[in-house]
């Protein structure tokens, strides 16, 4: 299994908005918003950054209650396999791919879906990987069950779920890719 971070080739790997005071994120999503608005930065809300905040707040926590060991406040961000949508969100998309196995694996968590949509109030499908966080070896076995969305999802007809999103905890193996 690879894992794949996508990002603005003139911005560089790996660069987190919630790793910026919260003016300073929000400075970032201005200028995304002048300067690329054909992005999907660009469309962000203004509530955007607090939403997130809390949505990792809250998946850090319950990664915790499962024995992960986060040594991030917030995580970087990555997906199961390659997600072509994805790239499609930049101007000029790029990917850092990685060997899941680079990975420790109390340092990784997942959700079937993006984190908005998993914990968003506003889906009650009632979908099983809803409101949930999931270790490696707990979403090898959602993946047997329900496959990768970015397979039978692509153009989002089937829900909100396109991709398994990665929260990394850790800079470990991350600062080897941020050249």
């Amino acid at each position: 299994m690879f894992l794949y971070h996508y990002y603005e080739e003139s911005t560089g790997p790996f660069k987190n908005l919630s790793d910026l005071s919260l003016n300073g994120a929000e400075e970032v999503l201005r200028s995304i918003r002048e300067n690329r608005p054909s992005s999907m930065a660009a469309g962000r809300d203004l509530a955007y950054m607090e939403k997130r905040i809390n949505y990792e707040m809250l998946a850090r926590n319950l990664f915790i209650e499962k024995g992960g060991k986060p040594t991030r406040k917030s995580p970087h961000y990555m997906v199961v396999e390659e997600c072509e949508w994805l790239k499609s969100w930049y101007v000029n998309g790029c990917y850092v791919k990685i060997p899941v196995e680079e990975f420790q694996f109390n340092k990784i968590s997942f959700t079937y879906g993006d984190m908005f949509p998993t914990f968003s109030s506003a889906i009650n499908d009632e979908k099983e990987y809803r409101k949930k966080v999931y270790t490696y070896s707990e979403i090898l076995s959602v993946i047997e069950k329900y496959g990768l969305p970015q397979q039978w999802n692509s153009d989002g007809k089937f829900g909100p779920e396109r991709y398994i999103e990665v929260q990394v905890w850790s800079d470990k193996t991350i600062q080897r890719y941020c050249k």
